[in-house]
């Protein structure tokens, strides 16, 4: 199988064409880029003036303003002659969706033009449309004729171009070929890059933006592979989850889906698309592009002769079960207190279970963790049914009780452990992927290649050092070639300086690995851990396996970050709305801004919440319209009564 990358063990940049835009060059092993999209109105000059400065000194190294009609297209000269009036030279990006007249302005004033392939000639109208090979091909052509001209007028003026396929946009054409895929998301854009090629112009980004990580990462690397193997070349890659969110949620969908694809040197320029002010973007592109500046600390990973799963589809890992982990079974997630010297009832509530002393009950929420190691501790209380305790196995080995305590083993005690008979019914084997080939660790395996072990045996896979989830990866891939089928928890330890970085160490290192199928839970901890965050690194933990769509524990929301187009306060509305429905296990809601992205980028919520004039929304159930024009006023109790018709409206406790 041909890779998307060139190694699964080794950090390598994927090499790319060179791409100028303006004075800044993306690709070609040139540092990784970071940018943002202003808000702002685009026909009110000074406010996008201030909001671009704003976002240039916050580290944006390009700017993206919204060009929907030709007006916006026009006014874009004077942006930008203020700016370089004001000594601001960086690149500016046009974002064009539906006006091609409107790409061709703004091809002729700023540095760059972002398309959108599934809406820039092709329409969307949620058709179902069968297509003879004739037809289909007929509307190639007219794609041909009517991208041409753009292409022509940014060959004259030395102007770039991102072509931008949207998950949720993609043209009924396509639909009806494709399907709503990562391999529908790729055509889209290589229908538009191989017209370019034919006019000799590649100064080109792509991108494949999905509000869902999984579908995003699997169109990046589809892509890669395509251009590979279609045109000998790729081109550079702007990556980013669309319509992430707000908070900790939309940082640690972001981090997932940009960090997955770095991670093996894929991508070239990254925005993080938040529904915030946009300068707040730029410090989680800043701690996530960090990562990859200086990869010196190499740990020797035996390389990968061939794939045993396909990184291009999902499939979970086939795991034995024990006890509640692993086989089908959601991961589980288990909570540090090892660095606490007394644990007290209410210690737990950061991780999901609130004691309630008068009725002597635990009230136990739907993201509490499953196991909590407490290291050399044991707690004096009792602990709820569905909470077990971890402990060193030395400790556990002393204990004249030992049931319902889980002992937590190095490799080589456990090997000792198993031959004398003193295992217990589940035991944690920790096992360092640093030094996969060690005798210690090849004898292990050999252990829990026995039916009797692998149906007790719990790994814990860690690994140290900035290759560290490229080592654990290449424990899963020894795992799938010997046919072992223990349950794994992924080890996430972060050693980074700042509680921003912590989530973004621990979003990338985890969710990668569960993006591909690998991991039965996940164990978070920061060095030197201490009191008080043990809730974050709990929200952290529920937050990846929401994101990789793993474990689904609590409401999603997929809200756009706004722009010039938004139709009302976007950052109020979703906090309205979240206050309202954050209790909705599973639900997915979108709210979008305005009709331009709303239908598309919405692709797989259940009900979308969409602005349609100033002050108007219309609601959406899945991707069909079912009240329009609604006073904005009365429009989220519209929505509550749209979820409680369709049987997901649950009150709260």
């Amino acid at each position: 199988m041909q890779l998307y990358c060139n190694s699964l063990t080794e950090y390598k940049r994927l090499a790319t064409l060179e791409v100028k835009v303006g004075d800044l060059i993306i690709g070609n092993f040139n540092p990784v880029r970071i940018q943002t999209m202003t808000t702002t109105d685009t026909m009110d000059t000074a406010a996008t003036v201030a909001q671009t400065i704003r976002c240039i000194e916050a580290g944006a190294e390009l700017v993206r303003i919204t060009a929907p009609s030709k007006k916006e297209a026009d006014n874009l000269l004077a942006i930008k002659t203020e700016l370089r009036k004001q000594g601001y030279t960086t690149p500016l990006v046009a974002d064009i969706h539906f006006t091609p007249n409107a790409a061709e302005i703004a091809a002729r004033i700023v540095e760059k033009v972002r398309i959108n392939p599934g809406n820039y000639v092709d329409k969307k109208k949620f058709e179902q449309i069968d297509y003879t090979d004739s037809e289909y091909q007929e509307e190639i052509d007219r794609i041909r004729e009517r991208f041409t001209p753009l292409v022509s007028i940014c060959k004259e003026y030395g102007t770039a171009m991102r072509i931008g396929t949207n998950h949720g946009s993609l043209s009924d054409r396509i639909m009806s070929r494709y399907g709503d895929t990562p391999m529908g998301m790729v055509e889209s854009a290589m229908e538009f890059l191989r017209i370019a090629e034919d006019l000799h112009y590649r100064n080109i980004v792509l991108s494949m933006k999905a509000s869902n990580p999984q579908v995003m990462v699997q169109a990046y690397r589809l892509l890669v592979q395509t251009m590979q193997q279609e045109l000998g070349h790729c081109y550079p890659l702007h990556l980013g989850v669309t319509e992430a969110g707000d908070g900790e949620d939309g940082r640690i969908k972001s981090a997932i889906g940009i960090g997955t694809l770095l991670e093996d040197g894929v991508g070239d320029t990254i925005r993080v698309s938040l529904t915030e002010d946009p300068e707040f973007e730029l410090p989680v592109c800043k701690d996530i592009v960090k990562r990859y500046t200086h990869r010196n600390d190499y740990t020797t990973i035996p390389p990968v002769a061939q794939v045993p799963y396909s990184p291009f589809n999902y499939q979970r890992r086939e795991s034995t079960p024990v006890e509640n982990t692993g086989d089908k079974q959601v991961p589980v997630v288990v909570a540090n207190y090892s660095h606490y010297t007394h644990l007290e009832p209410t210690d737990l509530s950061a991780i999901g279970y609130t004691y309630d002393a008068p009725s002597d009950k635990w009230n136990i929420g739907d993201a509490a963790a499953d196991y909590i190691y407490t290291g050399k501790q044991l707690p004096d209380f009792a602990l709820p049914g569905t909470l077990r305790i971890v402990t060193d196995a030395d400790v556990w080995q002393s204990l004249h009780q030992q049931q319902d305590i889980v002992p937590y083993f190095g490799t080589r005690h456990y090997i000792t452990a198993c031959q004398q008979g003193t295992t217990a019914p589940v035991n944690f084997v920790q096992l360092d992927c640093n030094h996969l080939h060690s005798a210690d660790n090849e004898q292990l395996l050999l252990q829990l290649a026995n039916p009797d072990t692998a149906t007790s045996t719990i790994l814990v896979a860690t690994a140290t050092g900035s290759n560290a989830m490229a080592a654990i990866r290449r424990l899963f891939i020894l795992l799938l070639d010997k046919k072992i089928a223990v349950p794994v928890i992924i080890q996430s330890i972060s050693h980074q300086p700042s509680a921003d970085e912590h989530l973004i160490h621990h979003a990338t290192e985890a969710g990668a690995l569960l993006l591909d199928g690998f991991g039965d839970g996940i164990w978070l901890s920061n060095e030197k851990a201490q009191r008080s965050e043990e809730a974050t690194l709990n929200n952290i933990a529920f937050g990846i396996l929401q994101a990789t769509r793993t474990r689904i524990s609590k409401t999603e929301y997929i809200s756009c970050p706004s722009c010039g187009r938004t139709l009302f306060d976007l950052q109020e509305t979703t906090a309205r709305i979240r206050a309202v429905t954050h209790h909705l296990k599973g639900v997915k809601i979108a709210i979008m801004g305005c009709i331009v992205n709303g239908p598309g980028e919405m692709a797989d919520a259940d009900f979308g919440y969409v602005g349609s004039g100033v002050g108007k929304i219309t609601l959406y159930k899945g991707k069909e319209i079912v009240k329009r024009g609604l006073n904005s006023d009365v429009a989220v109790n519209e929505l509550i009564d749209l979820i409680r018709e369709n049987g997901m409206w649950v009150d709260k406790n």
